[in-house]
């Protein structure tokens, strides 16, 4: 095995990842960096009475990014369980084949409120259509929007979607960390029982990347960019404790944020300036960031598997230094802002002890650090780091939050995390 692939191998299963704010009480204060957010967003064009805004979505990759074969799926039904943030009364699914070669047949598509497991809550069951057909062919690099589903989603409620594959079907577009168990069917197209016949069980999403729902005006998405500590690694197998979780569900609990939802475009081993797990966030930045529905704030925790990878034996060519890093921050800030979106930065948490930790590597993050707060090019910073690390060594991570392999939080980490943010973040430009 060569020193690349093996380290992208652990990179898929286990890397991750205001001016200044005080933390007061636990919480990160909120300090806007910037005095030209409010007149970004006053450039967004008045929203229609009622709009299409995303409630979940998921960064698709390629099973190539890890060297994983594809799950071969042949005459079987996929029911995968999302979590959504804002709820609605219409909802629409989004697909994807972009990572295939040759075109994906669905045979058939339902949406259903989950009871838990495999099971569906009685009466909830709809079709889903395409173009007003319950079946369509998706071409290989493209995208798929399903037709209005009239469907009443209460917030944070998880969604069982399922999917009938009648081909011989390469699992080519799939994300490899949902952290929630998916079911796959015995043979036959079961996407409309109430319980499936289920063969086995994964924790993968596939050709699934977004459910969005009908919403108010004033509604808006959140889109949370990251690598692996914005996608959950290290958290619990169903727990949805990821920290844009906890995040979804304070704005939800507060009143003037309840229109607010949040979408995790966090991929595991993900970096800024290279593909490795997954496709850069510079290059994937259009794709799971400014064509999401709805979309009003970013918030981004990129930069430390850039750091970790450029002291890795075979990267060599893929050395950065601190500044590419802020280089590379700068230009999601002005793509951000040409479309009016607020963007926020988030500081890149400790990770002293990590398989991939060097003192210059830990050099170039307080350097990245000290930019993200310092410079005022963000709208507003969230300060991760000083709500993670152990005041009494600021380098590694709070015994308390740490997974145990001093780069991911666990679940208390997480929640640490999504309950620091200040909501005022998200209030002060909402109307």
């Amino acid at each position: 095995m060569t020193a690349r692939r093996a380290v992208l191998l652990i990179a898929t299963a286990a890397f991750g990842t205001l001016a200044a704010g005080a933390i007061t009480g636990g919480k990160v204060i909120r300090s806007h960096a910037r005095g030209g957010a409010s007149g970004a967003a006053a450039a967004q064009p008045a929203p229609a009475a009622r709009h299409w805004v995303g409630t979940w979505a998921t960064s698709p990759q390629d099973p190539d990014d890890s060297w994983a074969r594809p799950a071969v799926f042949i005459h079987r039904t996929l029911r995968q369980i999302v979590r959504v943030s804002m709820g609605g009364d219409t909802v629409r699914v989004r697909l994807s084949n972009e990572y295939g070669s040759t075109p994906l047949v669905i045979g058939g598509a339902r949406i259903a409120l989950s009871a838990g497991g495999d099971s569906i809550v009685p009466g909830t069951s709809r079709p889903v259509t395409f173009g007003g057909r319950p079946a369509i062919v998706v071409s290989a690099g493209a995208p798929a929007l399903s037709d209005p589903v009239a469907l009443r989603v209460p917030p944070l409620a998880d969604l069982a979607i399922s999917l009938y594959l009648p081909d011989s079907t390469s699992a080519t577009t799939y994300h490899p960390l949902a952290l929630r168990t998916a079911y796959v069917s015995t043979p036959g197209d079961h996407a409309g029982d109430a319980a499936m016949p289920v063969d086995t069980t994964v924790a993968h999403w596939f050709f699934l990347t977004g459910v969005s729902v009908r919403a108010p005006a004033d509604a808006a998405a959140i889109v949370a960019l990251g690598n692996s500590i914005t996608d959950g690694a290290a958290s619990t197998l169903d727990a949805v404790a990821r920290w844009p979780n906890f995040l979804a569900r304070r704005l939800e609990a507060a009143r003037t944020t309840s229109q607010l939802a949040v979408l995790n475009e966090g991929i595991s081993g993900n970096r800024l300036l290279h593909d490795s797990a997954g496709t850069g966030a510079l290059a994937r930045f259009d794709r799971d960031v400014l064509r999401q529905p709805g979309v009003r704030y970013v918030v981004v925790l990129e930069g430390i598997n850039d750091i970790g990878f450029s002291a890795t034996a075979g990267f060599e060519n893929e050395d950065v230094s601190a500044d590419r890093i802020i280089a590379a921050h700068r230009q999601l800030i002005a793509r951000a802002h040409e479309l009016g979106l607020i963007i926020y930065g988030a500081t890149l948490t400790s990770f002293e002890g990590a398989d991939y930790y060097t003192p210059a590597g830990e050099a170039k993050r307080r350097a990245v650090n000290r930019w993200i707060r310092t410079s005022g090019e963000y709208d507003g910073v969230i300060d991760f780091d000083r709500v993670v690390r152990d005041p009494d060594h600021p380098t590694r991570f709070l015994p308390a939050y740490d997974s145990g392999d001093h780069l991911h939080p666990g679940d208390a980490g997480y929640r640490a995390m999504g309950e620091a943010i200040d909501l005022d973040l998200f209030v002060a430009h909402h109307d």
